[in-house]
């Protein structure tokens, strides 16, 4: 796909591997409210959602590796939709950077990389959501240019 140098190494941004996987569950889990909804012992349901992700050309589960580890993940979807003159819209999730490289523009990178992949594809905008609590990320993506013009809901079921 593409790299990205750093000062203090260089990042690989590619489609994720069946191998990957362990990996991504992992970063899932190291945060905040992922420590309490992920389980990285049992990757049964994990390898369902994977086989269906990279089946469908619409959906694409990213790593960022560093030739060693996956330090970085985030899942890209694209979304036809009639609103907005039958606009697609790209749809960022689940944006994963372990935190021994975090601040090191990779995060940025990989979101830039994700902006212009939609536009690449033709979309009208880019949008994600982000828990009310991760107030570090709402800092970031405001950083990079998002606008909290929407307030999200969401049903458990």
């Amino acid at each position: 796909m593409e790299d990205f140098a750093t000062l203090d190494g260089a990042f690989t941004l590619r489609q994720a591997v069946p191998a990957d996987l362990p990996a991504v569950v992992a970063l899932l889990a190291a945060d905040q409210l992922g420590v309490h909804r992920e389980a990285a012992d049992d990757l049964a349901p994990y390898r369902v959602a994977f086989d269906a992700i990279t089946a469908d050309p619409a959906h694409l589960l990213l790593v960022a590796d560093d030739t060693t580890r996956v330090v970085g993940t985030m899942q890209l979807s694209f979304i036809p939709g009639l609103a907005r003159r039958g606009a697609m819209r790209a749809q960022i999730e689940a944006v994963r950077v372990h935190e021994d490289v975090r601040s090191r523009g990779l995060g940025a990178w990989m979101i830039g990389w994700a902006i212009d992949e939609a536009r690449r594809r033709g979309c009208a905008l880019v949008q994600l959501t982000t828990d009310k609590r991760r107030t570090d990320a709402h800092r970031f993506y405001e950083r990079l240019g998002f606008v909290a013009s929407h307030e999200g809901m969401k049903l458990a079921l």
